[in-house]
């Protein structure tokens, strides 16, 4: 196969007008337009017309800043290959977070699609190209580097797919049907872990600041936001923020801070975005200087237009706690629509695996599935330490890769060290903290994250932890949920709005959606270790495999 076509030229008219190289003049190539100043700048795009493209180019003001390009083409390169490595540039050049781009949503309308031979183009050529740009120290990290990080994953230039697409497209048009008009309106979207929600709104919020900063829209103008009440996702989006040009790290923002600023300035924004909406107060919480009543409620007042992402079954704490009914209550007093995601994108695996998850968050425990050609590995270990091991070993292999554990250890926030299962798996729990979310410092291998620390995230391998909390009811055949022994004390604070077995059902919901989202981290695999020995034999029975 022959190699790609690399060169590199400066980004002038006279250098650029005399392209003739064969497979760059008039056949698909893929360009970088870039600077090396102290923060260096790029536009990254494709084209079938190179001197053309080229002259625009140099029409533009804003592309005087960028001095060098490089053009890459080949002898097989056709349109779909090329619009599918400049997208793949851009999320790697977020990831990389070397250089801000100048790109705006113009791969907006794209979507996942096949066309003949994407995986050569999609992964071997696309390798050669990085490696190339590695080497003339254009870039810094490697691929396998930079797609485990999360800046990649939410890159707001990833790929969509058809069901994705219709729902951000459905969206812009609400938002630039409803942008002027009276009232509040409300856009719910529900989904389950791992079903591509903060994807579509990372694409929708990047989509909506372009047309905030185009004069020829209708949402030209608009002030908007995107909230999320997880202090790990706000660094990520915030980082993405620098990396793109209409991006802004001020638009990023928790919910209580958003309706304080909007309160001190007597201010409504026009479109805000809400992220993991079930992690919202529910109720008032003046230790954190929210004064009202619930959070939803209070955006959605302070806005024209909110688009709310959620899902109950990732609800954490009493005092956020949330059900359909109690959302139902608040969105049926707005003009409100719809629409649900049902495709599962994390977890890399058949149908059967998810389903598997499900039944057992509904305390029902049914034989593992073992099928053939199965790329997921879903499997139960009869010792913690072999758990450990296969975690290691395959965070040394992929990478992200981590262990983590249902909150029934003792974990306090003053600088001690608190161990997980101190008879049996005896590790720290999480205690790295800087800007980076937790499972890409490579020290917390040797840590156990808590459902705070992975909320919202992949990892490729993922060792789940079941603590004493949960066992099994031999009688009713089903998982038996002991709220008791779980040391999440903060979440469990009761609520006087609520009767006591409201308050006791919110309890096992709690620890039953924090089972959902542990065992629904891993894209490539799920380890399991029961510490409570009834549920540790009934999973291995049902694996059909003892000596685990």
């Amino acid at each position: 196969m022959t190699s790609i076509i690399y060169e590199k030229r400066s980004f002038n008219h006279d250098e650029l007008s005399s392209i003739d190289s064969i497979y760059l003049n008039n056949y698909p190539i893929v360009y970088i337009l870039y600077n090396k100043k102290k923060r260096p700048t790029a536009y990254i795009g494709q084209t079938v017309q190179a001197k053309r493209r080229m002259t625009n180019h140099f029409k533009n003001p804003q592309r005087k800043v960028l001095a060098e390009t490089i053009l890459i083409g080949h002898e097989e390169f056709n349109q779909s290959a090329t619009y599918n490595i400049e997208t793949n540039l851009i999320n790697y050049f977020i990831a990389d977070n070397r250089y801000r781009l100048q790109n705006v949503s113009q791969t907006s309308e794209k979507q996942i699609h096949n066309y003949f031979r994407k995986d050569y183009y999609n992964q071997e050529l696309f390798n050669e190209v990085w490696e190339k740009l590695r080497q003339e120290n254009i870039v810094d990290e490697k691929i396998e580097t930079l797609a485990n990080k999360d800046l990649f994953k939410l890159s707001p230039y990833k790929e969509l797919s058809e069901k994705q697409l219709e729902i951000k497209n459905n969206i812009l048009e609400y938002c630039k049907q409803n942008i002027s008009k009276n009232h509040n309106h409300v856009f719910l979207i529900e989904g389950d872990a791992g079903t591509g929600k903060s994807v579509v709104l990372s694409s929708l919020f990047n989509t909506i600041q372009d047309y905030a900063n185009d004069n020829s829209t209708s949402l030209a103008n608009t002030e908007n936001y995107l909230l999320v009440n997880h202090g790990e996702m706000i660094k990520t989006y915030q980082t993405i923020a620098s990396s793109l040009p209409n991006l802004k790290k001020k638009s990023f923002m928790k919910p209580t801070s958003f309706i304080n600023k909007m309160d001190k300035a007597s201010e409504k924004a026009d479109i805000v975005l809400v992220d993991e909406a079930h992690l919202l107060l529910s109720k008032e919480d003046a230790y954190n200087n929210f004064r009202y009543q619930n959070h939803l409620e209070e955006i959605i007042k302070r806005s024209k237009v909110t688009i709310v992402i959620f899902d109950p079954k990732q609800v954490l704490k009493i005092k956020s706690y949330w059900n359909k009914d109690l959302l139902q209550q608040i969105t049926k007093n707005y003009s409100t629509t719809t629409f649900s995601l049902e495709d599962q994108f994390r977890i890399d695996a058949s149908p059967e695996i998810p389903k598997w998850i499900d039944r057992f968050v509904e305390k029902k425990l049914t034989p593992i599935p073992q099928l053939k050609n199965e790329k997921f590995e879903l499997k139960i270990f009869e010792n913690s330490d072999n758990l450990k091991d296969a975690i290691i070993n395959n965070n040394k292999k992929y990478g992200l890769s981590r262990i983590v554990s249902t909150f029934d250890y003792i974990h306090k926030k003053d600088g001690s060290l608190y161990y997980v299962d101190e008879d049996g798996l005896n590790m720290p729990w999480n205690i790295t903290k800087n800007n980076k979310t937790w499972a890409e410092e490579a020290d917390t291998i040797r840590e156990v994250g808590s459902i705070y620390t992975v909320q919202g995230f992949d990892l490729n391998y993922v060792g789940v932890i079941l603590g004493p909390s949960i066992s099994y009811d031999d009688t009713n055949e089903q998982l038996l949920i002991d709220t008791s022994k779980y040391k999440d004390t903060e979440a469990f604070r009761t609520r006087k709005d609520l009767s006591y077995e409201e308050n006791e059902q919110a309890k096992e919901d709690i620890i039953l959606n924090s089972i959902n989202i542990l065992l629904k981290r891993g894209i490539k695999g799920l380890y399991i270790y029961a510490t409570d020995p009834k549920l540790r034999s009934k999973l291995l029975s049902l694996q059909g495999d003892e000596n685990t």
